[in-house]
């Protein structure tokens, strides 16, 4: 996002504590990360509330001197800091909840979130220039729940440039050499049960029982809980899954473009999904999608008949995969077009629709 909306232009100084970094002791002597200026500060307590003094003085002393702060994320000390500066500085601040504020996701320690809610994110969100919301559907259900009414839509970006041109033949990385005798449908995810994996997993498991079906492989991209994981393992060895269901753990650079590249489809039956990254990025190297109503993409993804849209039950799920596992063609048709849809959502695009909403708070504040 902030390499984008540099080269549209834009002056972009990315902060941030050094939470979820392994190695921080570097940190300090870093001021510029892939190419773009950044400035990383000691998280000193709190996996999650991220709790940064250095942080909240050096916004005080700094926010003055930009026009416009961009805070991502809700329920942590470095952006309430960020909006109590802004608010002291008079610098309009933009939020984007990350999907916190999704009436499920407020049910997930909820008492930890009504007493933050009370306690500074209510005014962080009130007094807001805008509220920044990834897919009209997350929208809808926030404003709708917490009467919020200053909301802007501007999805999340994909990168284009490698997903250009036909699908890849053959797996460039080495590392999905395994597969290439099976078609497979590809999760690449982190593995929650908020994911539906279990109901997924029971319904391929299901379906392949039929000979048509059984070269098929389900691939179980990611990391998660390990009791969790470990329950899915436990699951398809119950069912005497063999090698049909593989969990090569976390992939990214060279491994999650050939698991993409070479994947037949892409499943999300989310029961609840912000977004869905992963589903665009799918949809960006012509893979189709199947995905649950509660993935926010659901209506583009349907509209744009880039896929399959299941409910979150055996059945449904058994269903949908039994089209799409069933009809090369049918696969080949809504790849093509989730292709076209993804083009929508490439990185240019999606920064001129930020520095619109940019320019639209600023001339508010003026």
């Amino acid at each position: 996002m902030c390499r984008a909306l540099r080269d549209k232009g834009v002056d972009v100084l990315l902060a941030t504590t050094d939470s979820g970094i392994n190695d921080s002791s570097e940190l300090e002597r870093i001021t510029h990360y892939e190419g773009l200026p950044v400035i990383f500060f000691p998280k000193q307590f709190g996996a999650s509330f991220k709790y940064s003094r250095p942080f909240s003085l050096w916004l005080n002393r700094n926010v003055a001197s930009y026009d416009l702060l961009h805070i991502h994320a809700v329920f942590n000390h470095a952006c309430i800091a960020a909006a109590r500066a802004s608010r002291a500085n008079r610098v309009p601040y933009v939020v984007r909840p990350l999907g916190t504020l999704d009436p499920w996701s407020m049910r997930q320690k909820s008492l930890r979130k009504r007493v933050f809610w009370h306690a500074g994110i209510k005014r962080m969100l009130t007094e807001a220039a805008a509220i920044h919301y990834t897919a009209k559907g997350e929208q809808q259900t926030v404003e709708q729940s917490l009467k919020l009414n200053h909301g802007i839509v501007v999805p999340l970006g994909i990168e284009t440039k490698a997903t250009e041109g036909p699908k890849a033949e053959t797996d460039s990385s080495g590392q999905f050499g395994w597969l290439r005798e099976h078609p497979y449908i590809l999760v690449l995810s982190r593995l929650l049960p908020t994911k539906g994996l279990d109901i997924l997993l029971d319904a391929f498991l299901s379906l392949i029982k039929g000979k048509e079906f059984q070269s098929w492989r389900l691939v179980l991209a990611g990391e998660g809980p390990a009791g969790y994981v470990e329950s899915l393992k436990r699951r398809a060895a119950e069912l005497r899954a063999g090698d049909r269901v593989v969990f090569p753990g976390w992939l990214d650079g060279e491994k999650k473009e050939a698991a993409l590249m070479n994947a037949s489809l892409l499943a999300l039956p989310s029961h609840h999904e912000n977004f869905g990254l992963c589903v665009m990025e799918s949809l960006a190297y012509g893979v189709p999608v199947l995905i649950s109503p509660h993935v926010n993409l659901a209506p583009d993804v349907e509209a744009a008949g880039a896929g399959w849209v299941a409910a979150v039950r055996r059945d449904s799920l058994e269903a949908a995969l039994a089209e799409a596992l069933g009809s090369a063609r049918e696969r080949q048709k809504r790849g093509e077009a989730g292709r076209n849809l993804a083009l929508n959502f490439a990185w240019p695009v999606i920064a001129g629709r930020l520095c619109d909403a940019y320019r639209t708070v600023l001339a508010a504040k003026n």
